[in-house]
């Protein structure tokens, strides 16, 4: 009987545990447990390729296998139904990120929308070499075997912010972390140990400080340059270890045994389809899939398992921007992991001379070299697996010998950027972090200092104790070492909206796909074609985050148009922002009425968002039949609220929308009528129980009676009856001062109050000590009140000088923080109207206060003072008063005040008017013949 190929590493194995455990108990399982899956996936007629994301050590070994043994069918564990997208790689710049995104959900809570699944793709990858090989290599056909994005939240539903993987330890969020959103993230090749006390050991053992530390110490590097057959099955090896050892993940395990029955099965369905032979393929899939133990593994697996059918979540798919930092990010590795990663990737190709895989015409890299001659096909069957693994784990680490240009290259270009950042570094700190790149180096076992030894060396050699700038020196090894290379779709990728609104901001003049912020001036006055970009960038600013389009010069609101405007831009740096517009409509304008009509009939609509709704309609779309429907939808919705929590936005948004229509139509929209007519009813209905609700505040009354007073003559004219008001006024019968503040301000509008008995109430109140602490409540009310009866200005100026004339300090003093903070909380809208009225009441200057005698003192409206104060010559308005004395009397009347009418000293005709007239007769001569007068 032949001996199995890793007989003698198993025996060795199991020697070593019975040694240190006493006994061949679940070390020895483990151990053996592993081996034989190293065993069971090369013994596989289909070649599996087991990978690590982002690896350098596997995309040098995909380049070398493909030019090696030229497969015609790649199966790629990526999201089946993302195929289409591989295709528009070539127009993109790298990193970028393959997507699948839905907002309107038909199978899954609504509280997930909207869902979005992102696979980053970059250089260093050995995905990228496969997909950039079946893509340009005529015959080979690329097929995606991983699950869909509908099966993605099927199988795992999207966790809550507070459990996704955090960054590893001493990772800062960089610069761009998030172009992927809140989007769930398929990589392939997951690597890292679901043990924690394993990971722990790890990283203590090695003298590392994270995750990605030790795997580019004691993985890439032993793997850079190791053949073929060792790098297969060590990193086999490494998958079945973390599979093995992984208690406290058996959901995330059953999770991934799912979709390794979805990948088999897809790959066995395939190839009974197709017809190929199966020492033509290849299976690329993560080291952890690789040592897989479902019985529908190999060609050979069970054929049970039955694929459940998607959901009817209409999915949309795109490319969007990607960068090394987001990456991190979102699959919580290492801040600068990925920018090292493709630094070394970049490195082991120049001193290997190995060929990668490009897609033609790709962007952001280097030419592509003339096509490396096809080597011969070598079929796995012919030949002979044999173990690599003894010798592998056997022999010593290979120590790199220091390459000090490198080294000093390094040291002297981190203070050159140190400088230009503020840090006070010099060719002495250059020093210090070369000889302490190779004391850190030499105390964690290497004699070649890597990034990471670089960096830490960096950072404690300049950095010291203080930040002067933006970024820190960590930041800048990552810039320096590679940079966050920041990915770009290019124009033929984006969706049909985002072309458009390229196409459309052309005359602009600027190179809107750059990232940063551009600054464009709009002479809308000199050039009307500037007018309809003028009009995209505020729907853009309406839709985008509020960086992408912020207007620096120029405003929209209702009636107005600037003739100049200036916009910051950056739609380059919310590329994502703008592609996923894309999945929403066809243009920006189709976008925002879709927006506005799901806000309006969603379940938490008001006639508040509705109104808003009108407004954007009216702004930006300018279309009066959608603004009509929106505004039905409003008298509905108005209808239909039990609530006047939103009063004051409504009376706020209703204003601004009649003096609009009233302004720019003939006549106004039939639902603004109607909205006016609905509200008088729904507010008269609802003000006595808004007076006594404790839940209602003084701010929503005094809206519910500045709309039933402001809107009153519209309402009368429409039908409605002041009856209403007045009765509901009547039933009204607050307990808080400031309501009942507020009632006296509405009684008082009704003509049912007088000025002289308002004061006299306010007099009442400051002589009784025991409402004195209420009383700043009650000049909240008043000032409230200014909304609906903005008469009353001079009326809360009085109230508040006698608080402060009579008043002793006291009370006052103990009494004017609550004043303050009262006015300040409940009354800032209408502070500046009640200091504008002061100005006019009081004085400008000290002499003439020390002698001022109050308007509202008994002093100044003495009848008896006002009768004997001089009077000057009786005009033509007197004369006209005297003769029509009935609107005088009672206008009077209403403000409280008694006198009798005096006859005018001069008869018509005389005074100055009558002298200037009887001087120049021809002008009063001419006005006489223009208005027919004899």
């Amino acid at each position: 009987m032949t001996e199995p190929t890793f007989g003698a590493l198993r025996s060795q194995l199991l020697d070593a545990a019975a040694a240190l455990a006493d006994g061949p108990d679940a070390l020895a399982g483990i151990l053996s447990g592993i081996v034989d899956d190293v065993d069971r996936a090369l013994a596989e007629p289909l070649e599996i390729f087991p990978v690590c994301h982002h690896s350098p050590a596997s995309a040098m070994a995909m380049a070398k296998r493909l030019r090696e043994k030229q497969p015609k069918v790649i199966y790629l564990e990526l999201c089946e139904d993302m195929t289409p997208l591989l295709t528009e790689l070539r127009n993109c710049k790298l990193p970028v990120a393959v997507q699948a995104f839905a907002s309107e959900l038909d199978g899954f809570p609504q509280d997930w929308a909207p869902l979005s699944v992102v696979a980053p793709i970059t250089e260093a990858s050995a995905e990228y070499q496969a997909i950039a090989y079946a893509l340009d290599t005529p015959g080979v056909e690329l097929v995606l075997v991983d699950r869909s994005t509908d099966h993605v939240f099927q199988w795992q539903p999207r966790k809550d912010k507070a459990a996704e993987p955090a960054p590893e330890a001493g990772a800062e969020p960089a610069e761009d972390a998030d172009l992927h959103g809140d989007a769930v993230g398929v990589e392939i090749g997951d690597l890292r140990p679901r043990f924690a006390e394993l990971e722990e050991h790890l990283l203590h053992h090695g003298k590392v400080r994270h995750w990605s530390e030790w795997w580019d110490q004691y993985v890439e590097q032993p793997l850079g340059d190791a053949d073929y057959d060792t790098y297969r099955q060590v990193m086999v090896l490494i998958g079945s270890l973390f599979r093995r050892l992984a208690p406290g993940a058996r959901d995330r395990v059953t999770s991934d045994e799912e979709r390794e029955r979805y990948m088999w099965t897809r790959m066995r369905q395939h190839l009974a389809t197709s017809g190929v032979d199966a020492a033509d393929t290849l299976y690329v899939c993560g080291a952890f899939h690789a040592a897989s133990h479902v019985d529908e593994f190999g060609l050979h697996g069970a054929d049970s398992y039955e694929i459940s059918p998607r959901t009817a979540t209409k999915w949309h798919y795109g490319l969007i921007p990607s960068s090394h930092s987001s990456i991190e990010a979102q699959f919580g590795l290492a801040s600068g992991s990925v920018s090292i990663a493709a630094a070394v990737f970049a490195k082991s190709l120049t001193r290997t001379g190995v060929e990668p895989y490009r897609l033609e015409g790709q962007q952001g890299g280097r030419a592509a070299k003339k096509k490396a001659k096809p080597a011969p096909v070598v079929s796995p069957q012919s030949q002979q697996v044999t173990d690599r693994l003894s010798g592998f784990l056997a022999r010593p680490p290979v120590l790199d010998t220091l390459d000090e240009d490198e080294l000093l290259g390094w040291s002297v270009e981190i203070v050159r950027l140190a400088r230009r950042n503020g840090y006070l570094s010099s060719t002495a700190d250059a020093i210090a972090v070369f000889e302490t790149s190779i004391l850190l180096a030499g105390m964690r076992g290497r004699a070649r200092p890597t990034p990471y030894d670089f960096q830490d060396a960096a950072v404690t050699c300049i950095e010291k104790e203080s930040v002067p700038g933006r970024r820190d020196v960590r930041r800048l090894c990552e810039i320096m070492l590679g940079g966050d290379r920041i990915g770009q779709v290019g124009y033929d990728s984006l969706p049909p909206l985002a072309r458009d609104v390229h196409d459309r901001l052309a005359p602009l003049g600027l190179k809107l796909e750059q990232r940063g912020v551009q600054r464009a001036l709009l002479d809308i006055a000199g050039d009307p074609v500037l007018g309809k970009c003028s009009d995209l960038l505020w729907i853009l600013r309406h839709l985008l985050p509020q960086g992408a389009a912020r207007p620096i010069m120029g405003e929209r609101r209702l009636g107005h148009r600037a003739i100049q405007e200036s916009w910051d831009l950056a739609l380059g740096t919310h590329s994502r922002e703008l592609i996923e517009l894309g999945y929403e409509g066809i243009t920006v304008e189709q976008v925002l009425e879709q927006r506005l009509r799901r806000c309006v009939w969603g379940p938490r609509a008001t006639a508040a968002v509705a109104l808003g709704a009108v407004e954007d309609a009216t702004l930006y779309l300018r279309s009066r039949r959608f603004a009509d429907e929106l505004g039905a939808r409003a008298v509905e919705l108005l209808a239909a609220e039990r609530t006047v929590d939103d009063a004051p936005d409504v009376l706020r948004r209703a204003r601004r929308l009649l003096a609009h229509y009233r302004a720019t139509e003939p006549v106004l929209p039939a639902w603004l009528e109607a909205f006016v007519k609905a509200g008088y009813a729904h507010y008269c209905t609802l003000l006595p129980n808004a007076f006594v609700e404790e839940e209602t505040g003084t701010k929503q009354v005094a809206a519910m009676l500045g709309f039933l007073f402001s809107m009153e003559s519209l309402a009368l004219s429409l039908g409605c009856d002041r009856a209403q008001l007045e009765l509901a006024v009547a039933q009204s019968h607050p307990t808080t001062p400031g309501k009942t503040a507020l009632l006296w301000a509405a009684q008082h509008q009704l003509g049912l109050l007088s000025r002289a008995e308002l004061r006299e109430r306010c007099v009442a109140l400051l002589d009784n000590p025991l409402v004195l602490p209420a009383y700043p409540q009650y000049l909240s009310g008043f000032v409230q009140a200014l909304e609906p009866v903005p008469a009353l200005a001079g009326f809360v100026v009085e109230a508040i000088s006698q608080a402060f004339g009579r008043l002793p300090d006291a009370v006052l003093l103990p009494w004017l923080p609550t004043l303050i903070t009262t006015l300040r909380k409940e009354g800032g809208d209408h502070v500046g109207l009640l200091v504008r009225e002061a100005g006019r009441v009081f004085p400008g200057d000290l002499p003439t206060l020390d002698a001022w005698t109050p308007p509202w003192s008994a002093a100044a409206v003495d009848p008896g003072a006002a009768v004997a104060a001089p009077r000057g010559p009786a005009g033509p308005v007197a004369v006209l008063l005297t003769a029509h004395p009935e609107p005088t009397d009672a206008l009077a009347a209403l403000l409280g005040c008694d006198g009798t009418w005096a006859a005018p000293e001069q008869a018509p005709g005389t005074g100055p008017v009558g002298d200037l007239l009887a001087r120049y007769p021809l002008s009063a001569a001419e006005l006489a013949v223009a208005i027919g007068v004899g």
